[in-house]
């Protein structure tokens, strides 16, 4: 078997000995994934419900990661989870630029597992992707990961086995930097978010193979229809859902799985109810450094009564900047400082759904707690997420042959292109909020590696709702060929989104470099989210290797939206 068949059998087969009875035999299924059962007499490793598990933190030049399964209670249900080192989320690693590392893992589980350093630029050997990198961690045995940290800042770690990532094989990596802060600040905390779900992920996919809406809450309905009367009128309201009706296409698919009954939200591994505390003291610059370790949940996160002020973006230095809210994608990280007062502060993360949320609280006295503040109202989205600028930037996309069939539902044929969009449930609320074209890289170093591509490459985001098929132009990953560049070569990369969700898209092993609409340098990133119906552009500059290439929302890269990039 070549290495593309043992990646296409590891994506979408793998991730535990019984995937493929997963359907035929759901009892025993149900047991070897993870579905979930009321707490019993065995106590579970991990009990998330309660705030006594402190996530341990390890720092030096070695490591010794343990792989394996353990159960855990979350939401009062408890689950088989996989864990590293009996922690959820995994142990945060604290390391220092220019430092070798080296990391064992040791797999105690009866099937393969794997390690990706989310961000990280290390040897593509080293990058922890099975059937593109190395073969993966076979049970039982031990594997070493050895690289030279080379960058600074706030990444994360994960599997890149089957489902594990989705019951709790994921941690965050802090790497201090050689030489000073570029902001000083008195105190330094982590932020996972996450989300947890007790039923099986392989049926979870399957549903949503079966009905893409099933999880979706905010249908439009009768009392929906009667509120739209109200705020504007009849006609108006007739006219919108027709719209849709004639389109077959719902307005309100922010999100394919939500909080109502699938996914329970956590902070630090811990649920709203657990209540994550951090004490702090008042006045003092206090970072936050966020991480986005979700499966498929894209998070909106303000700190009521605290201004915020982004510094960093997935480990890169940005000029400072004041806001209220942010969006973070799956798999980004924002570096924030808070300067927090006397008075107990709710951090509050909601999904971009406003179907749930978790909360934790920063304080300054042992056990007080602010406020939880209400979710934002839910909107429709608008024809612009549908059809972009509709000509307005003057720009003419290029679908390739493959997307004219039923893989695609829709094309965008005149994506917009701006940056300056917060996206869907953030456009029209009283409160600052954080867009990509604010951010800005500041390190002339990065600056000094900018240089003209020599060729661009655009490709398309596309999928089928229905059939719930996600892929690059139409191509699903088992049918795809690599996406070669040369060693050195500058390349830059447009994607266009002709999906009206939003895909966090990551490519491994390269920083990808934001182009603003006239093609000048704005931010580095190691994962860019795409709006629907938008068109992004970065460069990249070729690492040799064999590499992958995806949307972070799991279940759109396990039902098709993953490429490799090969580098020869």
């Amino acid at each position: 078997m070549n290495k593309q068949n043992i990646l296409n059998r590891r994506r979408f087969l793998t991730g535990s000995s019984a995937v493929l009875g997963a359907s035929l035999i759901p009892t025993i299924a149900s047991s070897a994934l993870g579905h979930s059962s009321r707490s019993g007499s065995q106590a579970a490793t991990i009990n998330s419900d309660q705030n006594t598990h402190k996530v341990p933190i390890l720092t030096g030049k070695e490591f010794d990661l343990y792989v394996s399964k353990q159960s855990a209670i979350v939401n009062g249900k408890k689950s088989m989870a996989t864990l590293i080192n009996d922690s959820l989320p995994a142990p945060t690693l604290k390391m220092r630029e220019g430092d070798t590392v080296v990391i064992r893992v040791h797999n105690q589980m009866d099937e393969s597992t794997s390690i990706h350093w989310h961000g990280l630029l290390v040897p593509f050997e080293m990058d922890g992707v099975p059937g593109i990198s190395f073969e993966g961690i076979p049970a039982h045995s031990t594997f070493t990961y050895k690289f030279k940290l080379m960058q600074s800042g706030t990444y994360w770690y994960h599997s890149h086995s089957g489902f594990q990532e989705q019951t709790g094989m994921l941690g965050a990596m802090v790497i201090e930097p050689k030489g000073r802060e570029r902001h000083p600040i008195e105190e330094d905390h982590v932020i996972v978010l996450s989300d947890w779900t007790s039923r099986n992920p392989h049926n979870l996919l399957k549903l949503l193979k079966q009905r893409a809406d099933f999880d979706n809450y905010h249908l439009p309905d009768f009392k929906k229809l009667l509120s739209d009367i109200a705020e504007t009128d009849m006609k108006t309201a007739f006219d919108k859902r027709k719209m849709w009706n004639q389109m077959r296409m719902m307005p309100t698919d922010f999100t394919d799985l939500s909080g109502e009954t699938t996914f329970t939200y956590l902070i630090n591994g811990k649920t709203t109810a657990a209540n994550w505390a951090q004490i702090v003291k008042a006045g003092q610059r206090v970072k936050l450094r966020f991480i986005n370790a979700s499966a498929q949940t894209i998070f909106d996160v303000r700190i009521p009564g605290l201004k915020m002020t982004v510094v960093a973006t997935d480990g890169i230095d940005v000029a400072p900047v004041a806001i209220d809210d942010f969006r973070i994608g799956v798999a980004e990280t924002y570096d924030v400082i808070v300067t927090p007062t006397k008075d107990a502060h709710t951090i509050f993360a909601q999904n971009i759904d406003r179907s749930g949320y978790v909360a934790a609280t920063l304080t300054t006295k042992e056990g007080a707690r602010a406020a939880t503040p209400a979710m934002d109202k839910v909107e429709w989205l608008t024809m612009a997420d549908m059809m972009g600028a509709m000509g307005a930037d003057g720009y003419k996309a290029r679908h390739a042959k493959t997307e004219y069939d039923f893989k695609s539902d829709m094309r965008v044929d005149s994506p917009r292109m701006n940056l300056d969009d917060p996206g869907i449930n953030l456009r029209n609320i009283n409160r600052e909020v954080l867009n990509y074209s604010q951010l800005r890289s500041v390190d002339e170093a990065i600056f000094a590696e900018q240089r003209k591509p020599t060729r661009e490459i655009e490709l398309h985001l596309t999928g089928n709702m229905e059939r719930y098929i996600w892929a690059f132009d139409g191509v699903k990953f088992s049918d795809a060929t690599p996406v070669n560049i040369k060693p050195g070569e500058r390349v830059r990369i447009t994607l266009v989104n002709d999906t009206m969700m939003n895909h966090p898209m990551h490519l491994h092993g390269m920083w990808s470099d934001l182009r603003m609409p006239n093609g000048e340098f704005q931010v580095r990133k190691h994962t860019i989210m795409v709006q629907p119906a938008q068109k992004i552009s970065f460069d990249v500059t070729g690492e040799a290797g064999r590499w992958a290439w995806h949307c972070h929302l799991l279940y759109h890269m396990e039902a098709g939206m993953f490429r490799e990039v090969a580098v020869v």
